[in-house]
């Protein structure tokens, strides 16, 4: 069985204040943060190839520098990304092999992904079709009744927070589940902000992978403090068991 790891580099990262010049390949652990990503894809066995997403050609000759050693272990391919996310998952999904089974799709700032949960949702994939990895929601949740922008005097809507589920990535597909739903998304034009949107949108069901593991997505400067403390705290929970 083939399949394609989809990593996505292509974001602006503008939460991320010009503190670091691209949060991709900011150190995490004295390596760039998609390397962590690549890494995890590598050792979980079930990736035939990855395909790298990239902003510009700049972006991508830096991503071949960096991660040089890790990346000679595996076939990779790279393209670029499109004015939306959308855009580039397709591009991504365009760009792997026709022939792949299945389809990955990770944002790669989120360099906290494990081995075994990929191997788990790769396997919940050519069960099911479509498969998320996702957390249990812990807080209360409020909808506002209209207008998100005004926080003054507002009516909140109580949600079920056991039907609540946290979406995060990988996200993962057959692949001519996800072709279809994406070139679908493009006819339409209709704005989506994660792929299991795209294939909620045409009727398929998802299955989900519970991660009771961090996965935090890197969008502030604060946060390449927090993963790497909570990786190091996993570390040692690990060697204490």
């Amino acid at each position: 069985m083939k399949t394609s790891a989809i990593l996505l580099a292509a974001g602006g990262g503008t939460r991320m204040r010009g503190v670091v010049k691209d949060k991709i390949l900011a150190p995490l652990f004295g390596k760039p943060v998609l390397w962590h990503s690549a890494k995890a894809f590598i050792e979980s066995g079930v990736a035939s190839e990855l395909v790298f997403v990239c902003r510009n050609e700049s972006q991508k000759s830096e991503i071949q520098k960096a991660l040089a050693p890790l990346i000679s272990k595996i076939p990779c391919k790279f393209t670029f990304g499109g004015a939306e996310r959308q855009d580039s998952v397709l591009n991504g999904i365009l760009a792997g092999s026709e022939d792949s089974e299945i389809v990955f799709i990770h944002d790669s700032a989120r360099p906290l992904v494990r081995p075994e949960s990929i191997r788990e949702l790769c396997a919940a994939a050519l069960e099911d079709g479509c498969s998320v990895l996702a957390a249990k929601v812990v807080d209360t949740i409020k909808k506002v009744d209209s207008d998100p922008q005004n926080k003054k005097r507002r009516r909140l809507e109580d949600l079920e927070r056991p039907l609540l589920w946290a979406m995060q990535t990988p996200q993962v597909f057959r692949r001519e589940i996800i072709l279809d739903c994406y070139k679908k998304v493009r006819e339409s034009g209709a704005k989506i902000t994660d792929d299991v949107a795209a294939a909620s949108a045409q009727g398929h069901a998802i299955t989900i992978v519970e991660n009771i593991h961090p996965n935090t997505k890197i969008t502030s400067p604060e946060d390449l403090a927090i993963v790497e403390f909570l990786q190091q705290k996993a570390k040692s929970w690990e060697k204490s068991e």
